[in-house]
């Protein structure tokens, strides 16, 4: 039974306590078929000292909702996902709002899968560009 778009990103929040992604309030906010989103606040949390968005927590960011995105189209029963390799390019500095990652696949294979994933703020303005390699693992039984 497929679960629906309420249920998949209630899970992913759920299981983003205690980690990273609470600590930085990384939220998935939107899911299809083919994309899941997430957004992230910019506060001074997450600034460089000079005031504007770190690009390590716009990495951070990335790297999470590529990899939940990952998660979600696998047989989870039997794969974990795990990163391999990511690269950002920071195009514009932002100091407060919201900055939304949205992952789609450019490759969804059985063993690896290749994510580009978009940093845009609130006026859908393109922040970062990042691209995501991860891979799919079998679970010891």
């Amino acid at each position: 039974m497929q679960k629906s778009k309420e249920e998949v990103l209630a899970q992913a929040n759920l299981v983003s306590k205690n980690t990273l992604m609470e600590t930085l309030s990384i939220e998935m906010v939107d899911y299809g078929e083919d994309f899941l989103v997430a957004r992230m606040p910019v506060t001074p949390r997450v600034h460089q000292p000079d005031g504007v968005l770190h690009g390590g927590a716009t990495a951070a960011l990335a790297e999470s909702v590529g990899s939940f995105a990952a998660h979600i189209f696998i047989d989870t029963e039997h794969f974990f996902v795990r990163g391999l390799e990511i690269t950002a390019n920071h195009l514009k500095s932002i100091s407060e709002g919201f900055v939304y990652a949205k992952a789609t696949f450019i490759h969804k294979g059985r063993t690896t899968q290749l994510l580009d994933i978009r940093i845009t703020d609130d006026a859908n303005r393109l922040i970062s560009i990042c691209k995501l390699s991860t891979i799919s693992l079998p679970k010891q039984q």
